[in-house]
């Protein structure tokens, strides 16, 4: 039980004030003004302007977080009188919240949010999210900056951002496919795969030397990944192409499964290991602030 829902309520209802909703004196628009700069210092403070809905969502956050629960539990688990709680369950089974089942009497939630969770992450573009933290990096680092996503065996490159403080230009383009066994942003992702995902995914590739450093040997690509898990990051040391070097991470969609990473490219000339653990800085404080947003 978190903080917020450890509080005590009063047993009183708050009553709400209406507002008019009509055009009217000048008395009443600042009325209007006045409530509304109520409310954002109350929100401010870290209070909800309206109790009621406040008392709504942390009975759906317990329900959730304590699965079906009695009247008499769900009741103490809030400090709320049971005639309240009774209410606000009947509120949200009206809503389609909440159900009730008549045979033990618990309430428990309906799948109506995992609709609501569907309906919004239908309208998320998660380039239009990441692409501001890959121009962050690249102004950061002043090198090429890429974003991809897991596709079967392979990482689709979905987004890119050229530095435009050095002339040498990577040949990487938008819709490109890499290997995941042969990549820096592969291993990322297969750095957060089951051994099981791993096994399937080596087996089902191609496995080749594109390079001389290509890692074609299965323990010796284990080992590779236990380093990316140990330091947080992954290494194309010329594995992919010779002359490029890359440093990357991975990033788990909203469900922790491996689906996406970003890496930082650039020429050997400017990549030597020491640049690689300057980079490695920025690159793990990016995937923690990115990690956060999708």
């Amino acid at each position: 039980m978190n903080t917020e829902q450890n509080r005590k309520y009063s047993g009183k209802e708050a009553e709400e004030t209406k507002v008019p909703v009509t055009a009217g004196t000048e008395d009443e628009t600042l009325q209007a003004e006045h409530m509304e700069d109520s409310d954002r210092e109350e929100i401010h403070e870290g209070k909800n302007p309206i109790q009621v809905a406040d008392r709504l969502f942390l009975t759906m956050e317990v329900l959730a977080q304590k699965g079906p629960m009695g009247l008499m539990e769900l009741s103490n688990q809030l400090n709320l009188h049971k005639s309240t709680v009774h209410r606000l369950l009947n509120s949200l089974i009206y809503m389609g919240y909440a159900r009730q089942d008549f045979e033990s009497g618990k309430y428990s939630l309906t799948y109506k949010l995992l609709e609501l969770s569907n309906q919004l992450l239908a309208h998320v573009d998660v380039i239009e999210i990441v692409r501001p933290y890959l121009k962050k990096l690249m102004r950061q680092t002043g090198e090429t900056v890429h974003f991809v996503q897991k596709d079967g065996n392979y990482a689709v490159y979905i987004d890119k951002v050229e530095s435009d403080q050095n002339s040498v230009r990577m040949v990487s383009k938008v819709g490109s496919r890499i290997p995941l066994y042969c990549s820096g942003v592969g291993k990322a992702m297969a750095a957060q795969m089951t051994e099981e995902q791993v096994r399937a995914m080596w087996e089902k590739s191609r496995i080749r030397a594109l390079t001389p450093h290509t890692i074609v040997d299965y323990s010796e690509y284990l080992k590779a990944l236990e380093e990316v898990r140990r330091k947080g990051y992954a290494l194309d040391n010329e594995e992919n192409e010779l002359g490029v070097r890359c440093i990357a991470a991975g990033v788990t969609d909203y469900k922790g499964r491996p689906k996406y990473a970003f890496s930082i490219s650039a020429p050997v000339s400017r990549m030597d290991d020491q640049r690689v653990e300057e980079l490695a800085y920025y690159v793990l404080k990016m995937k923690d602030e990115i990690a956060r947003e999708i």
